[in-house]
């Protein structure tokens, strides 16, 4: 509703003023022309963030120090606040990184984003840029033509640059010749009156603009042309701040719970830098002179006074807010609690938020497969009767199964229809509905987080066919099908137990496929021995015919668990880039490389046998 009221309210009076004055045609199209570059930027970037911009944030969000550096240089190189905050916004929802992090990488963009006021004051106003602009803008629309992802970026990149330039160049003529015409400095306000209402309007036009950085290059284009008091472009530069958190508002609207705590602690670290900032204006005016003097900026460059202006009380709010972070974000998981954490079948981080980049996207299926995982894993060891705390603790699973000797009701099919078909269709949605931006080693990466999510739900459906006989037989009265069926449920729960540990795993992916082929050989082994054992049962008529066909089939299906529970392990617990996982699953062994191995222990098995 408010969106249908702004909007004609924003042409009505731009129609306005284009009729009241062609400066100000001139004024607003360097405005206009300004945001495209932004846009092109922002395009341009994205072109270089397939696999780098994730592995950086793994690297430089471990340590709050780190992530606060990420948002300072990654403000700093885009030039945008806003990109960084949808970026943020879409690796958290997509469970990159931690809450903790995320606040750090939003507090350093920040402080980045006062780098853009520094160029502007002082080189951008003392240097004719626009004929920088145009070799820019031919360059970069020639290389957006071609069919290299790499090019295309670049030539975004330059024509971005370019359009910034030129909308600069655009903004700073019509102020100049604005003042033929009307003297907006009349309509100064003195005092705090003029505080507020300056950040007010400083705050309206970065929501309306979405960019803070077209706001402060509008501030400091209007002061070099002495259209707005020094006192006034203060306040605007404090309310453009502010304005900032909205692009972080709305992107969180379509994230996940995660996503609207880091648009919060954005929102609460802007307006309380806001306020402070408003609070000692004067105070911090005379810390600016002071600085300003100490650096040898002249004591009536206003325009590059401004950029200090920024810098400080940014500066102020990072030193103040700093050291509340664990108890802001605390404070957030407290108010804005995981309303899906007690609804298993609720997709956590499939959202529009996450369809940022296509590593986002990636990683938020990855995340929801491992979500499927858990859900799953818990019917599994419900259906072998066991607990999967005990599963996964640290009780010699011997111990476990002897201590297990109760039937535990598991309806499996109900469980299925509760908390694993609904989920696993919202990953084949979701995974279909984003692959079009994706490059062709992303979508197969996509194909096999789609086709790990299957073997989760075939395994399931294995154990269900498994349960019904193993429910009868782990208990029976005959001690040697006793013992086979809890031979099973001990297999399956050694499985599973391997399969957390991987998963908890800190090694590199080498050591993660070597334990899976441990997984796969010890259970052909098992296959081997569980067909010589039964062949011996039924010869020495210690089974009957009916318990001996249940046997082999229901082996069948443990196989098949182990088989596709493992298949998807190699690829939900890796941790390697594309490239690299590639190489390393191709290490892995296959099938046939598993019988070979197979057959020469057995060959040694037998060698020993008869050396002894």
């Amino acid at each position: 509703m408010m969106r249908k009221i702004i909007l004609p309210t924003i042409l009505a009076v731009l129609g306005y003023g284009f009729w009241l004055s062609p400066d100000f045609k001139v004024i607003t199209a360097g405005v206009a022309i300004f945001l495209f570059g932004m846009l092109a930027l922002e395009e341009g970037f994205k072109a270089f963030t397939g696999g780098l911009l994730e592995k950086l944030l793994k690297r430089t969000t471990n340590k709050l120090w780190k992530s606060l550096s990420f948002g300072v240089v990654s403000t700093t190189l885009m030039q945008s606040s806003s990109l960084v905050s949808v970026i943020t916004i879409s690796f958290l929802s997509a469970g990159l990184i931690s809450l903790t992090a995320g606040v750090g990488i939003i507090f350093g963009a920040n402080l980045g984003t006062t780098t853009g006021a520094w160029l502007v004051a002082g080189l951008g106003l003392k240097v004719k840029i626009s004929a920088y602009a145009m070799p820019m803008l031919v360059f970069g629309i020639l290389l957006i033509f071609q069919k290299s992802k790499e090019l295309k970026g670049i030539g975004y990149v330059l024509a971005g640059l370019g359009f910034l330039f030129l909308g600069i160049h655009y903004m700073k003529e019509g102020f100049e010749a604005f003042k033929d015409t009307i003297d907006l400095t009349a309509y100064a306000v003195e005092g705090y009156a003029g505080v507020f209402l300056f950040t007010l309007i400083g705050l309206f036009a970065t929501v309306v603009m979405q960019s803070s950085h077209a706001t402060l290059v509008l501030i400091i284009t209007a002061l070099s042309a002495q259209q707005i008091t020094y006192e006034n472009a203060l306040a605007l530069a404090i309310g453009a701040n502010v304005g900032t958190t909205i692009t972080a508002i709305i992107g969180s609207l379509s994230a996940n719970f995660e996503g609207r705590r880091l648009a919060i602690a954005h929102l609460i670290f802007n307006a309380t830098t806001g306020f402070v900032a408003i609070l000692f204006i004067y105070q911090l005016t005379a810390a600016v002179d002071s600085v300003s003097a100490m650096i040898g900026i002249a004591n009536d460059n206003y325009t590059l006074k401004l950029a200090v202006f920024h810098t400080i009380f940014n500066s102020i709010g990072v030193a103040l807010m700093l050291p509340v972070i664990p108890a802001m974000v605390r404070f957030l998981q407290r108010v804005i609690r995981d309303d899906k954490a007690s609804e298993t079948s609720m997709p956590r981080y499939l959202n529009q938020a996450a369809t940022g980049l296509p590593e986002t996207t990636l990683a938020a299926v990855r995340q929801e497969t491992l979500h499927l995982y858990d859900n799953a894993v818990g019917i599994i060891a419900g259906g072998l009767s066991l607990k999967l705390d005990d599963i996964h603790g640290s009780q010699p699973l011997e111990e476990v199964i002897f201590n297990s000797r109760n039937v535990i009701p598991t309806n499996i099919d109900q469980q299925y229809q509760d908390s694993v078909k609904s989920l696993y269709a919202a990953i084949v949605d979701f995974s279909s509905d984003y692959q079009g931006a994706m490059s062709s080693s992303q979508v197969e990466e996509l194909f096999r987080l789609r086709a790990a999510g299957r073997d989760i739900v075939e395994a399931i459906k294995d154990t269900k066919h498994l349960q019904k006989n193993l429910s009868r037989y782990f208990l029976a009265e005959n001690p040697y099908i006793q013992h086979e069926y809890n031979t099973i449920r001990m297999r399956l729960a050694s499985v599973l137990r391997e399969l957390h540990k991987v998963r908890n795993k800190k090694g590199n992916d080498s050591t993660i496929i070597l334990s899976l082929d441990r997984l796969r050989l010890d259970m052909e082994e098992y296959d081997q021995n569980l067909n010589q054992s039964l062949s011996s049962l039924i010869r020495q008529k210690l089974i009957n015919g009916p318990m001996s066909v249940s046997l082999m089939n229901d082996s069948g299906y443990a196989s098949d668990v182990t088989r596709k529970l493992v298949m998807m392990g190699g690829t939900l617990f890796s941790h390697s880039d594309l490239t690299v996982k590639n190489i390393e699953q191709s290490l892995s062994l296959d099938d046939e490389e598993l019988s070979e191995m197979m057959r020469e222990q057995q060959k040694n098995a037998q060698r020993n046998r008869s050396d002894a």
